[in-house]
């Protein structure tokens, strides 16, 4: 499963660029030049404001887990790289590693986990408190999460299952996530509530990019080819097409609330949540019971 949508062209690399990509690709992650003996990933991230994907080569460093971090370092310029405002817009990135490529959420840090994650960073690769020297601005520290194992096309039934697990999971994930959140900054009564932080808003943007990403395969690919071979489902699918604009609906609702954190509203975002959870459930569920039984008949393309 990659929930990342499809485009027509290949993502843009730019000029500068493009001779360090190539080497990338071309000797397993191995580069030369101002890189050499570095550790080097390619991240592709789709524009903030265009919706295409462009390649950019980055250094990483690794967490004490082994999860990997990026800096929006840009040099130690005043201004974040255009990467990182891309991924602010759509988490949802492509992330290459030596041979291995893989879907990931991207996740910027914040207050003391950024803290002590930059310090790792500099004692990992010390280029990088020069650059934090240059600029007024904090440096932003990126998590890139793999939330799931790419695996292998076993048959259309399972990869429908796969899917409907995951989205299942990410917005479990999401609730969870965001009510920590709320139990942890939540005072006295008097107190305003607090804003929602910048790690939910990835968490939930990613859940509903790959949630809109489905539902249109689905529309337009999926459902004429079931339409076609079996015609006693139209009337199914159609409802599954009404409930997808109305799960779309919400979806919009929920990026709409979370598109200036420090306006969103706490209590309208679990509100919009509850909504979305008891929508989706009834709907994948509805969803597996129509479709699996015509999915299985079917030869795997």
């Amino acid at each position: 499963m990659t929930p990342s949508p499809i485009q027509s062209v290949p993502p843009r690399v730019t000029d500068f660029n493009h001779a360090v990509v190539e080497e990338f690709r071309a000797n397993s992650g191995r580069v030369g030049g101002p890189f050499a003996g570095g550790d080097l990933l390619l991240l592709t991230t789709r524009g903030a404001r265009t919706g295409l994907e462009q390649t950019s080569p980055l250094g990483f460093v690794r967490d004490e887990n082994g999860g990997l971090l990026i800096v929006a370092s840009a040099g130690g310029a005043p201004r974040n790289p255009a990467w990182y405002h891309n991924l602010l817009a759509h988490p949802m990135v492509r992330v290459e590693v030596g041979t291995d490529s893989f879907g990931a959420v991207a996740v910027p840090t914040e207050g003391a986990e950024r803290e002590r994650l930059f310090a790792h960073v500099v004692r990992q690769q010390p280029g990088y408190a020069d650059y934090q020297a240059r600029t007024d601005r904090s440096l932003p520290v990126v998590r890139l999460e793999r939330p799931y194992a790419d695996a292998p096309f076993t048959g259309l039934v399972d990869k429908l299952l796969e899917v409907h697990t995951w989205l299942r999971e990410q917005l479990r994930h999401v609730a969870a996530e965001a009510e920590a959140h709320f139990a942890a900054r939540s005072t006295a009564h008097d107190t305003p509530q607090p804003s929602l932080g910048l790690q939910i808003r990835q968490h939930c943007l990613a859940f509903c990019e790959s949630l809109h990403v489905h539902h249109t395969s689905e529309d337009q690919g999926v459902f004429p080819v079931l339409a076609q071979k079996y015609p006693h489902l139209a009337p199914a699918l159609e409802r599954l097409r009404t409930e997808h604009r109305t799960v779309d609906r919400i979806r919009a609702e929920l990026e709409a609330l979370l598109a200036d954190l420090t306006t969103a509203d706490p209590d309208r975002f679990r509100a919009e949540l509850a909504r979305m959870t008891d929508e989706l459930e009834a709907h994948l569920d509805y969803e597996e019971e129509v479709l699996i039984p015509p999915l299985a008949a079917m030869p795997a393309p």
